[in-house]
């Protein structure tokens, strides 16, 4: 179990709780072959000497990649994403991060797998 201390350091996770924590620990332990291709290129400050962390607890939810500087989010879609009621749940998510005054921007596992470099532009674009 992850302990968190009592600081102002934690606005990076808008009040994410230990179970919040807890579940973003295993999720790192299994990224997809999408995620672990974009986590190459953003980790280390890589991509735009920026800081990003992966599976990262934001409020009640857990973001794919998170760069506090910018208070960007960006979220891998599966193909599961494109059913209606995973989108309606998506829809009210986005809803609930950007009313945190944070920006999503979402690919797809297809884009990041077949045309990185795009992914990577359209992400630029965002910062």
């Amino acid at each position: 179990m992850v302990k968190l201390k009592n600081t102002s350091s934690h606005i990076y996770h808008y009040g994410a709780t230990p179970e919040i924590f807890d579940r973003a620990q295993q999720l790192r332990k299994k990224m997809t072959e999408a995620e672990a291709n974009l986590w190459k290129r953003l980790r280390n400050r890589k991509f735009e000497g920026l800081k990003f962390r992966r599976q990262h607890p934001v409020n009640r939810f857990i973001v794919d990649f998170y760069c506090h500087e910018k208070r960007l989010v960006v979220e891998v879609d599966g193909s599961i994403h494109d059913l209606k009621e995973v989108k309606e749940r998506d829809e009210g998510r986005e809803e609930d991060l950007k009313n945190l005054g944070l920006t999503i921007v979402r690919f797809t596992n297809e884009e990041i797998l077949n045309d990185i470099s795009t992914v990577l532009e359209k992400l630029k674009t965002k910062l």
